[in-house]
Protein backbone atom coordinates (compact mmCIF):
# COMPACT_ATOMS: atom_id res chain seq x y z
CA UNK A 1 0.00 0.00 0.00
CA UNK A 2 1.56 3.49 -0.47
CA UNK A 3 0.57 6.50 0.11
CA UNK A 4 1.00 9.81 -2.21
CA UNK A 5 1.85 13.47 -0.54
CA UNK A 6 1.20 15.79 -2.81
CA UNK A 7 2.98 18.87 -0.42
CA UNK A 8 5.76 18.81 1.32
CA UNK A 9 6.00 19.03 5.26
CA UNK A 10 6.55 22.51 6.86
CA UNK A 11 9.09 22.78 9.30
CA UNK A 12 6.78 23.17 12.05
CA UNK A 13 4.57 20.39 11.23
CA UNK A 14 7.47 18.16 10.83
CA UNK A 15 8.74 19.17 14.23
CA UNK A 16 5.00 18.35 15.54
CA UNK A 17 5.81 15.10 14.28
CA UNK A 18 9.03 14.69 16.14
CA UNK A 19 7.72 15.64 19.11
CA UNK A 20 4.68 12.87 18.74
CA UNK A 21 6.91 10.44 17.73
CA UNK A 22 9.36 11.24 20.95
CA UNK A 23 6.07 10.18 23.08
CA UNK A 24 4.15 7.36 20.91
CA UNK A 25 3.44 5.30 24.16
CA UNK A 26 2.55 8.36 26.08
CA UNK A 27 0.27 9.55 23.69
CA UNK A 28 -1.34 6.65 22.83
CA UNK A 29 -2.17 5.83 26.74
CA UNK A 30 -3.80 8.87 26.73
CA UNK A 31 -6.04 8.12 24.10
CA UNK A 32 -7.27 5.10 25.71
CA UNK A 33 -7.56 6.53 28.57
CA UNK A 34 -10.29 9.33 26.70
CA UNK A 35 -12.19 6.74 24.75
CA UNK A 36 -12.43 5.29 28.04
CA UNK A 37 -14.01 8.30 29.32
CA UNK A 38 -15.85 9.93 25.93
CA UNK A 39 -16.12 6.95 23.29
CA UNK A 40 -19.86 7.04 23.48
CA UNK A 41 -20.48 10.36 23.53
CA UNK A 42 -17.72 11.60 21.02
CA UNK A 43 -19.10 11.45 17.34
CA UNK A 44 -15.54 10.39 16.00
CA UNK A 45 -14.33 7.76 18.26
CA UNK A 46 -14.27 5.67 15.61
CA UNK A 47 -12.03 7.60 13.50
CA UNK A 48 -9.78 8.24 17.02
CA UNK A 49 -9.77 4.57 17.44
CA UNK A 50 -8.65 3.70 13.69
CA UNK A 51 -6.64 6.08 13.81
CA UNK A 52 -4.95 4.29 17.05
CA UNK A 53 -5.32 1.11 15.67
CA UNK A 54 -3.56 2.12 12.02
CA UNK A 55 -0.43 3.50 14.65
CA UNK A 56 0.39 0.32 16.40
CA UNK A 57 0.41 -2.08 13.10
CA UNK A 58 3.67 -3.02 12.47
CA UNK A 59 2.82 -2.64 8.80
CA UNK A 60 2.02 1.28 9.22
CA UNK A 61 4.97 3.46 7.25
CA UNK A 62 6.95 5.29 9.71
CA UNK A 63 5.70 8.99 7.94
CA UNK A 64 1.93 7.60 8.25
CA UNK A 65 2.59 6.69 12.08
CA UNK A 66 4.14 10.08 13.11
CA UNK A 67 1.16 12.51 10.81
CA UNK A 68 -1.31 10.49 13.06
CA UNK A 69 0.39 10.51 16.24
CA UNK A 70 0.43 14.41 15.44
CA UNK A 71 -3.30 14.37 15.50
CA UNK A 72 -3.78 12.19 18.43
CA UNK A 73 -1.06 14.30 20.28
CA UNK A 74 -3.41 17.50 19.59
CA UNK A 75 -6.58 15.54 20.34
CA UNK A 76 -5.39 14.56 24.19
CA UNK A 77 -3.67 17.99 24.64
CA UNK A 78 -5.68 19.41 27.57
CA UNK A 79 -5.78 23.19 26.23
CA UNK A 80 -5.73 23.42 21.85
CA UNK A 81 -6.80 25.89 19.29
CA UNK A 82 -11.20 25.44 21.02
CA UNK A 83 -10.67 24.19 24.80
CA UNK A 84 -12.64 20.63 24.88
CA UNK A 85 -14.50 21.56 27.76
CA UNK A 86 -16.25 24.60 25.97
CA UNK A 87 -20.07 22.97 25.05
CA UNK A 88 -20.33 22.18 21.39
CA UNK A 89 -17.38 23.60 20.22
CA UNK A 90 -14.99 21.88 22.15
CA UNK A 91 -14.40 18.79 19.90
CA UNK A 92 -14.67 20.62 16.67
CA UNK A 93 -11.00 21.42 16.08
CA UNK A 94 -10.26 18.05 16.95
CA UNK A 95 -12.14 16.36 14.82
CA UNK A 96 -10.96 18.62 12.22
CA UNK A 97 -7.52 17.52 13.08
CA UNK A 98 -8.49 13.89 13.25
CA UNK A 99 -10.49 14.19 9.67
CA UNK A 100 -7.89 16.01 8.29
CA UNK A 101 -4.87 13.54 9.29
CA UNK A 102 -6.85 10.57 8.36
CA UNK A 103 -7.41 12.22 4.78
CA UNK A 104 -3.61 13.16 4.32
CA UNK A 105 -2.93 9.14 5.03
CA UNK A 106 -5.98 8.37 3.22
CA UNK A 107 -5.77 4.27 2.20
CA UNK A 108 -3.40 3.88 5.06
CA UNK A 109 -6.11 2.82 7.31
CA UNK A 110 -7.57 -0.16 5.98
CA UNK A 111 -11.02 -2.08 6.51
CA UNK A 112 -8.76 -4.07 9.30
CA UNK A 113 -8.31 -1.12 11.23
CA UNK A 114 -11.90 0.02 10.82
CA UNK A 115 -12.85 -3.05 12.09
CA UNK A 116 -10.88 -3.36 15.14
CA UNK A 117 -11.49 0.28 16.08
CA UNK A 118 -15.66 -1.27 15.71
CA UNK A 119 -14.73 -3.71 18.22
CA UNK A 120 -13.36 -1.70 20.38
CA UNK A 121 -16.14 0.45 20.47
CA UNK A 122 -18.34 -2.39 20.75
CA UNK A 123 -16.21 -3.31 24.03
CA UNK A 124 -16.25 0.03 25.38
CA UNK A 125 -19.39 -0.73 27.20
CA UNK A 126 -17.50 -2.58 29.32
CA UNK A 127 -14.75 -0.67 30.13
Amino acid sequence: MSVEWREPLSKSEMEAIRRAARDEAGILSEVLAMMRRLARSLPFAEDVLAAYVCVRDPATSRRVKLTLLAALAYLVMPLDGIPDFLPLLGFGDDAAVIATAIATVRGAITPEHRAEARSMLDESLYW
